[in-house]
């Protein structure tokens, strides 16, 4: 698909990946709404981007019901006003906090799961309910611990994973509609938003880390090609698969990193 005039809602814009991905997508031609949650910083990305008076702000916090429901009375109240509907919806907010889940507090927990799991299924039901047009396309953002699950990642691995299966069965329900569902899958990548621990983390382990304008690329590449699912990254993709067949062959790799791991995670801070 081609994102030039296309209008596009893309949930997490103000992040690192989500704000590069903005500015990939404003300089093809298409017309943004742009989500988070402070109004500020979507006031500053817009005015930033190319053509800004072709792009809306939705300020939302998409770990909220309630948050979203308004965001969607908001969107309604612009497709009536622009008499067409969303093209595409990047599902990209996310949030995890590198950490043992024994010392997660209940708070932080559904946090977590609400933000990367429960936000992108209700903002899918509401597009494929009245914002999305036909042909239309959902683009899930996921991560590489949605296909290997690593220590410190638990809540978040569960959240990817589950947002994988999600994608999976929305895109077979959505079979015949001609409304598609997508999943992108990146490796570490390198944003403000990583604590010092996790990067020093991957340094010392020699993780492999992407920077968001390579991200906001393949995001843009899987639009235009309509691939349906892709992980990014090599090695990783090559262990997504083994987890798959061998777990036990990817438990022993870990498992030699573990001390270092939890060494850093005694220090580590939000990421």
């Amino acid at each position: 698909m081609d994102v030039y005039n296309k209008r596009i809602l893309l949930t997490g814009a103000t992040g690192g990946i989500g704000e590069q991905i903005a500015k990939e997508l404003a300089f093809k031609g298409a017309k943004l709404v742009l989500v988070a949650r402070d109004i500020q910083k979507l006031e500053q990305l817009m005015s930033a981007l190319e053509s800004p008076y072709h792009h809306e702000i939705i300020s939302c916090d998409l770990a909220n019901d309630e948050s979203i429901r308004l965001m969607d009375c908001k969107l309604k109240t612009l497709i009536k006003t622009w008499n067409e509907g969303i093209d595409i919806v990047i599902n990209n907010a996310g949030h995890n906090q590198f950490q043992l889940l024994s010392r997660k507090n209940t708070g932080q927990i559904y946090s977590e799961l609400s933000l990367n799991l429960t936000g992108p299924i209700l903002v899918s039901k509401y597009a494929i309910n009245g914002w999305l047009n036909q042909p239309g396309l959902i683009l899930n953002i996921g991560s590489t611990f949605g296909g290997i699950g690593y220590p410190g990642y638990a809540v978040y691995g569960a959240a990817k994973s589950g947002l994988y299966r999600f994608t999976e069965a929305l895109n077979r329900e959505m079979h015949g509609s001609n409304i598609k569902v997508h999943y992108l899958a990146p490796r570490a990548t390198k944003t403000r938003l990583n604590s010092q621990q996790v990067n020093d983390l991957n340094s010392e382990l020699g993780n492999h880390v992407d920077t968001p304008d390579y991200v906001a690329g393949q995001v843009l590449k899987m639009i235009h090609t309509e691939r349906e699912y892709c992980w990014l990254g090599w090695p990783e993709k090559l262990f997504v698969r083994v987890n798959q067949i061998l777990p036990g062959l990817v438990s022993k790799s870990i498992q030699k990193q573990l001390p270092t791991i939890y060494r850093y995670m005694t220090t580590s801070g939000t990421k």
